[in-house]
């Protein structure tokens, strides 16, 4: 799967779609480091154990580089959203339990993080690995980085 590059300057507007979310009492938020193992539980019993681990890496930093969706009612985790946990200024892993899908939770997680990572300093982002290339494009307009295959993950063991 191809890398794929974000402008970070032209990013949409997420307002809406967290107010929709929200409404629905779906919550996007930065976890807090206490949340770190229930987080990568979560990660690691939906996605495995190599996501997890990455995800990780994203309670090391300060502020935390992630994000989750959070149902407020039933008091669990939908999704997740991760940047800078193998590479700095990468975008992933992520994902939304399969039952919550299509509900725009994969969407506010991403722009979520494409926004902190704006304010954070970066002008660029880049999605590694990406599967999904045209939801990618779609939601925050990112372009395939030719030659990209196989990236990061080719040393993997």
């Amino acid at each position: 799967m191809p890398d794929m590059l974000v402008k970070l300057y032209e990013l949409p507007d997420g307002r809406e779609l967290y107010s929709k979310l929200e409404s629905a009492g779906i919550r996007i938020m930065r976890p807090m480091t206490p949340n770190k193992t229930k987080v990568t539980d979560w990660v690691r019993d939906h996605f495995g154990s190599g996501w997890s681990d990455e995800i990780s890496a994203a309670f090391t930093r300060h502020p935390v580089s992630c994000f989750i969706a959070y149902d407020v009612n039933e008091k669990k985790i939908l999704g997740f959203a991760g940047y800078d946990c193998t590479y700095k200024d990468f975008f992933g892993p992520t994902g939304v339990d399969e039952t919550k899908r299509g509900l725009g939770i994969g969407k506010a997680l991403l722009i979520r993080c494409m926004e902190a990572m704006r304010d954070e300093g970066y002008g660029y982002a880049v999605i590694g690995s990406a599967g999904p290339t045209g939801f990618y494009n779609k939601c925050v307009g990112a372009e395939v980085i030719e030659g990209s295959v196989p990236g990061i993950y080719k040393d993997l063991i």
